[in-house]
């Protein structure tokens, strides 16, 4: 079988900056103890080499010791777990991707100048509950363009859109659009990380020179199951986190398969799975 391989596809910046802190952490460890608020990443396989290195994740905040040295994982966290941490002396190390501050940051300015928030993206991810968590909560959260027609807005009011990172493009404008023809006066901040676009550009433009394409990732990982069904609608979409997914009956009939990988896939696993491929 022929492989080709996406030319963007893999650990994007945020994700590899994230798991190189935390391992040096983990490294260079002072205490006994380090906890992360919930995975690092959305990739089992590699978080669970660094439990095996020592990190304990915990699902609150509550049920980690004071004084103990939290990582704050790459999605970000909303105001009140910063506040809450600091009142358990806490030492923190945080590894928010710098793309996703940087919405923290927006979401914060326009909510103090008295913007309603509008959040594109899924309601129970936690980059999206973390970016909630700048504006008291009080965000309106969209993730289908049909939801816009159950909401009632206020033209006496004004409106700040920003998206999840790993949102998909064309439907993020899809949105815009419509809200633009609902809301007077909205600002809007595309917020699609430049890696998320590039990966999902690359995996379009490569499911339409393959007879099958293989997609590697959490099945908890926005960015990749945004690629699946980018892909699924071009061509015979495999969706994977680890090559033992894979049934060799199912692909032989494929003379060219082509691969991508959300950005929380390591590249060991990546590897893996093209040499399946190219053996078959």
């Amino acid at each position: 079988m022929e492989v080709r391989i996406a030319e963007n596809a893999g650990f994007c910046f945020g994700v590899k900056r994230a798991m190189n802190m935390a391992w040096d952490e983990l490294e260079n460890k002072t205490s006994d103890n380090v906890y992360s608020l919930g995975p690092l990443i959305h990739n089992k396989q590699a978080v669970d080499k660094y439990k095996e290195k020592g990190l304990i994740e915990m699902d609150s905040l509550d049920k980690i010791p004071s004084d103990s040295k939290l990582i704050i994982r790459s999605h970000g966290v909303g105001k009140k777990i910063y506040t809450e941490s600091e009142s358990k002396n806490m030492d923190i190390v945080d590894t928010t991707c710098p793309f996703v501050k940087k919405i923290h940051d927006i979401v914060k300015e326009f909510s103090h100048k008295g913007y309603k928030i509008i959040i594109v993206g899924n309601s129970t991810h936690p980059e999206i509950i973390g970016i909630n968590g700048w504006c008291d909560n009080e965000a309106i959260i969209i993730n289908r363009e049909e939801e816009i027609d159950n909401i009632t807005f206020n033209n006496n009011d004004r409106y700040c859109v920003v998206s999840q990172t790993t949102a998909n493009l064309e439907s993020f404008d899809k949105i815009v659009s419509k809200l633009k023809s609902k809301i007077e006066d909205l600002t809007v901040n595309n917020t699609i990380c430049f890696a998320t676009k590039e990966r999902q550009l690359s995996a379009t433009d490569l499911a339409k020179e393959v007879d099958c394409m293989v997609v590697i990732g959490g099945k908890h990982s926005s960015n990749t199951q945004k690629l699946v069904n980018i892909c699924k609608n071009i061509v015979p979409t495999f969706s994977i986190e680890t090559k033992e997914e894979l049934e060799k009956s199912k692909l032989e009939k494929f003379k060219v398969a082509g691969v991508t990988a959300g950005a929380s896939t390591p590249d060991w696993i990546i590897e893996e799975v093209i040499e399946y491929l190219k053996e078959i």
